[in-house]
Parts: C-alpha cells; structure tokens; sequence
C-alpha cells in the first residue's frame, strides 16, 4: 500500500477532516445558520471551560502528592519573577 493510498483513503483520515467537512457544507445550506453557528461556539466554550477546570484540578491534585516538585516548581517561578526586568 502506497502513502498515496493511505491519503485518499477516508478511514485514514482523521475525525476532524470529516466534521471541517461536513460543518462547511451545513453552514453553506440552511438558513439557520447563524443559529447553529452560535449555539456550536457556546457549546465549544462550555467544553473548552470544563477542560479548563479538569485541567486546574489536576494540577491541583499533582501539586498535593508531589510536594517537594511542587515546592521547587515555585522556586523557579519566584526565581524567574525575581529576574525579569521590565
């Protein structure tokens, strides 16, 4: 099988080639378009946000049982704060 093969193949594409795809023929044909459009950036927000707050609290948890990289992560942070210059 050729790489060529590969790329015209539509089981070697990934999962957001299809949807890019699909979303722009559903965006150029119906008139609520705009609605859709909207209520899918909410929707994307209220995930990204959620990422956001799983994201947080694991660094959380990682800070909690991993005291002492913890610790020195904040010495290089302080470290760096010290340093900078304006």
């Amino acid at each position: 099988m050729a790489d060529g093969d590969l790329r015209d193949s539509p089981a070697a594409r990934g999962p957001r080639e299809g949807r890019d795809a699909e979303g722009v023929a559903g965006v150029a044909g119906a008139t609520g378009d705009v609605e859709d459009a909207q209520e899918s950036d909410a929707a994307r927000r209220r995930r990204r946000a959620q990422f956001l707050r799983e994201l947080h609290e694991a660094k959380q948890l990682r800070d909690r049982v991993q005291p002492r990289r913890a610790r020195a992560a904040r010495m290089r942070q302080q470290m760096r704060m010290r340093t900078f210059r304006w």
